[in-house]
């Protein structure tokens, strides 16, 4: 696996989003919107550890999460659908599920960066952590009054903008950049024919970009040199 997230890591979730369009016919790339970067900088990727959060008045007790975090992963937390919005602010509590100590111990651990479908708060420490973090809003208080943490290793339910709820399963490959994150549920997937393609989506994609700084229109680059990728579907 360490030697997939390696790989992996040398492309952006543009080029994942388009190995799983053009691969796999996945139409929305693995892409989860609406993420923004707080912290960190470059690809990461990480094998997805969900947290799911809920209501503080759910009967069931709060666990420990963040001491037990595998190295390589990628933390993930998330509230339950009836929790989320298609629009912003996406959530419907306004505290914050997250904080600068939480990266602190995440890091520790080898842990690659956290994803939360919700607020954090502590953004400099993040910062100065230089740890990949990503939201969907910031946040000052913390979640004790009004969310907790029940279950890992969860299927996450992740309601989009466009109606849709997508899943984020436990062992997923998640690869994060400045546009985001894609998720890559690997397990039923070649990944060596995957990173095949990717790479030479890649190398492709650089000549088109030579063509048209040569003056071949981009329709026409995009067609000739793009041919060469039916070999690796």
């Amino acid at each position: 696996m360490s030697e997939y997230l390696n790989k992996l890591t040398k492309f952006t979730t543009s080029d994942i989003a388009d190995g799983l369009l053009n691969l796999h016919k996945d139409g929305t790339g693995g892409f989860l919107p609406n993420l923004t970067r707080r912290s960190g900088k470059g690809t990461t990727c990480g094998i997805a550890y969900t947290v799911l959060f809920v209501p503080i008045d759910d009967p069931r007790p709060t666990i420990n999460y963040i001491d037990v975090i595998p190295a390589d992963s990628m933390l993930v937390l998330a509230l339950p659908v009836s929790m989320q919005k298609a629009y912003a602010p996406f959530v419907t509590t306004t505290q914050a599920m997250y904080g600068g100590l939480m990266s602190t111990r995440a890091q520790y651990q080898g842990c690659k960066g956290t994803v939360v479908f919700g607020r954090i708060r502590d953004v400099e420490e993040h910062k100065n952590l230089n740890y990949s973090v990503y939201s969907y809003g910031v946040g000052a208080c913390a979640p004790k009054a009004a969310v907790k943490p029940v279950l890992t290793n969860t299927p996450l339910q992740i309601l989009t903008s466009d109606g849709e709820v997508r899943v984020i399963n436990p062992g997923d490959i998640v690869v994060a950049d400045d546009q985001g994150i894609t998720c890559i549920q690997y397990k039923t997937m070649n990944m060596n024919k995957f990173i095949r393609y990717i790479e030479k989506s890649v190398e492709v994609d650089e000549k088109v970009c030579e063509d048209i700084k040569s003056g071949i229109p981009a329709k026409e680059a995009q067609k000739k040199r793009r041919e060469v990728l039916k070999e690796y579907l």
